[in-house]
């Protein structure tokens, strides 16, 4: 009889971290057991089943959710932020529902690779604790998260510091975003800055300094910048009003992309300025130099977890320290060898989540 496994997270919204992290898992999954039967809950199932080729049930249609669960063999929830409320509260139940399911018909259920916080309120972190500590299997992306659950009470034995997911992801070649960029006029051989940005709500001023400082990079180093929307279709208006206040000529990629494309687009790439996590993943896993401006831990905890620091918060965002933190990082060419070193292990330890998975399915058989 073939595994069942349901799978629980931000899918089917077009967010390239989380398809690239779902792309992963499945990819890993089939490797692993390949006559797996594999069911997303997902935001829009048609695009989750025509993208991965796997099934899927919407998110909200409870009892297709239920019945997926009732009859898999396991359950796994993530990879992602998921269990923050940060965001929003009523997300943060949701997943834990989800969760309350599985345990509920005794089933395996596994935190893969997940960043976890902050949780703010104590109702939320007594039910985070409660249903986490009732998991079979709990790994985290960094320390911060497994430092967030030891602190609402969940055993530290328990949890096991993994790495994002999406590191994992296999290095493509720049064939595929070669074309992409060809046909929105940026030639092979072009230097280019990419910038992945989702909007934020704090000082406005934000996006002249980002604009600014990105027209000067462009200027001094001879590089086309080009706006990559990690989320569809808002990182697209946010690079559009961006765009709009500068004079270098900015690129603003408008169409919606493939796991596989956006890393062929990071890997074309002389530089990555971002405040999308993901887009620092797949540049750390295509070995593209990043500037990362933070406006959550998540950035703060990707780049201390690679052995690097952020440029700045988008609190702290100007002109200069922008300039002066992308163009050290244009000069240089590239990671430190330490870096490369931490991201290559992290590539590995990425890969335990899957073997943990493995171990469970396997435990299920017996």
């Amino acid at each position: 009889m073939s595994d069942k496994i349901v799978i629980s997270g931000y899918y089917g919204f077009s967010n390239a971290g989380d398809e690239a992290m779902l792309s992963s898992l499945i990819a890993s999954l089939k490797r692993t057991s390949p006559q797996v039967e594999i069911t997303v809950i997902s935001g829009n199932p048609a695009r989750t089943r025509r993208n991965h080729g796997v099934y899927a049930v919407h998110r909200f249609n409870p009892y297709a959710v239920i019945r997926a669960i009732k009859h898999c063999t396991m359950v796994i929830s993530g990879g992602g932020s998921l269990l923050q409320n940060v965001t929003s509260s009523r997300s943060l139940y949701y997943y834990l529902a989800i969760m309350e399911i599985a345990l509920y018909f005794h089933k395996p259920l596994m935190l893969y690779g997940q960043g976890i916080g902050p949780i703010n309120g104590e109702a939320a972190r007594r039910a985070v604790a409660s249903t986490v500590s009732r998991a079979t299997s709990i790994t985290v992306r960094d320390e911060e998260s497994k430092h967030t659950l030891t602190e609402l009470g969940v055993n530290a034995e328990d949890i096991e510091v993994t790495a994002d997911a999406v590191l994992s992801v296999p290095v493509p070649d720049t064939r595929a975003g070669e074309r992409i960029l060809a046909s929105y006029g940026v030639q092979k051989g072009e230097k280019i800055i990419a910038l992945a940005f989702r909007d934020w709500e704090g000082d406005k001023d934000w996006k002249r300094s980002l604009a600014e400082g990105a027209d000067r990079l462009a200027d001094k180093y001879g590089c086309r910048v080009v706006f990559i929307p990690m989320q569809y279709a808002a990182d697209v208006y946010t690079a559009e009003s961006i765009a709009k206040i500068m004079h270098s000529s900015p690129v603003v990629l408008t169409d919606e992309y493939r796991t596989e494309e956006f890393m062929s687009l990071i890997a074309c790439a002389n530089l990555v300025i971002a405040n999308r996590l993901h887009a620092l993943v797949f540049a750390a896993v295509t070995g593209v130099p990043v500037t990362a401006v933070s406006y959550d831990p998540k950035i703060d905890g990707f780049m201390a977890h690679i052995g690097a620091k952020v440029c700045c918060t988008m609190e702290s965002l100007t002109t200069e320290i922008l300039t002066q933190a992308a163009g050290c990082m244009l000069e240089q060419g590239g990671f430190s060898e330490d870096v490369c070193r931490r991201i290559q292990e992290l590539r590995t330890l990425s890969d335990k989540n899957n073997s943990l998975v493995s171990r469970i399915l396997r435990t299920c058989r017996v």
